[in-house]
């Protein structure tokens, strides 16, 4: 466990949390294709009642997500389990729910800002902005209990990112099983979770804590971390095998703190039912993912020559990666690394050494 001091904010190092392994090493780049997950979000008219049921009138004409994948996507097989999501909003709350199939529910931490990922849990990944720094991650268990983080930066572009001590204000969370947990004499169906954020928790992110505007889009992940287990003694024990990571949109590799592979979630001002919402593919999300790949060549031309390059021929960029992009950048070599940046629809999109990318 993480245990939180007195003063406001905890950083807590990457290597002491989980040891990651590619700091200071080649950079791992990606093995799937720009296909990021979206769902439109409809604007609710009745407030959700939190109880972890999904019975409430606002989630019925509400579409589910498409069911998890394993995080490496087509690379490896489809869960063996179904996870599905849902989303909505009103003026008050973004709010989330999930169905997980398990016949074995259990859990055993019962700490706040425990280790949760270490239970069977359900996580919640939003990037607001879509600048891949400032983001939030919520995990919670199947007994209810929360880790809420606020990370500067993914792990990979530094070594203290996250604010352990920062809480969500307002949350709302609440679990139900169907079945019994921590028995293991009985087959249960699985577990359900419900989840409200209020806008307020957002102005740290340099947003507004107003809701979104209708048409607006967000970076947004899930993920459901399971552990195979055994029973010993009347009780479930976790085997020796690897934990499963069922995401709603594949990463690539098996870690969730690449938001430019999360999902892409857009926000409408209809109610869910009523009239149907097309999703309007985000060209901006486009031109970073392309900007993202001279950030990847720029970290492992770093670590196999100690310096950063101006060229794209040394990087092997000078096709573009995604078509219907502007190309190619401009790089401009800085006193602490590197800018390259890209003109769409007359701004000017920019990314840097630490994977910041911005529209200017």
């Amino acid at each position: 466990m993480i245990k939180k001091q007195a003063f406001p904010f905890v950083f807590v190092s990457l290597n002491y949390l989980f040891g990651q392994g590619f700091w200071g090493s080649g950079f791992p780049e990606e093995k799937i294709k720009y296909r990021p997950r979206n769902y439109v979000c409809y604007k609710t008219e009745t407030p959700i009642l939190i109880d972890g049921k999904l019975n409430d009138i606002g989630w019925s004409k509400t579409e589910w997500t498409e069911s998890f994948v394993d995080i490496e996507g087509s690379l490896k097989p489809d869960p063996y389990l179904d996870t599905k999501a849902k989303m909505t909003w009103d003026d008050n709350y973004f709010y989330f729910c999930a169905y997980m199939e398990d016949p074995h529910v259990w859990a055993t931490i019962t700490a706040r800002d425990a280790v949760i990922f270490k239970d069977n849990d359900f996580e919640i990944f939003l990037d607001p902005d879509g600048d891949t720094h400032n983001y939030y991650e919520l995990e919670v268990n199947a007994f209810g209990t929360e880790w809420d983080l606020l990370l500067l930066k993914p792990y990979h572009d530094a070594d203290k990112v996250v604010i352990d001590s920062w809480d969500i204000p307002g949350l709302l969370t609440k679990v139900h099983v169907d079945g019994t947990i921590n028995n293991p004499s009985d087959r249960d169906k699985g577990w359900s979770i419900e989840i409200a954020i209020p806008w307020k928790a957002f102005i740290s992110n340099f947003r507004s804590n107003n809701p979104p505007k209708d048409g607006d889009q967000w970076k947004v992940n899930f993920s459901r971390v399971h552990w195979d287990t055994e029973i010993k003694d009347g009780k479930y024990l976790k085997t020796d095998t690897p934990e499963f990571n069922w995401v709603w949109s594949p990463q690539g590799l098996i870690y969730m703190h690449m938001p430019q592979f999360w999902g892409l979630v857009q926000f409408s001002n209809k109610a869910p039912g009523k009239e149907k919402v097309s999703f309007v593919e985000s060209k901006i999300d486009r031109v970073k993912w392309s900007l993202r790949q001279v950030y990847y060549r720029e970290r492992n031309y770093f670590f196999r020559n100690n310096r950063y390059t101006a060229s794209l021929k040394a990087l092997n960029l000078m096709e573009k990666p995604v078509e219907g992009v502007p190309w190619p950048p401009e790089i401009v070599l800085t006193p602490s690394g590197w800018e390259a940046s890209l003109i769409w629809n007359s701004n000017l999109v920019i990314i840097r050494k630490d994977g910041k990318v911005w529209v200017k």
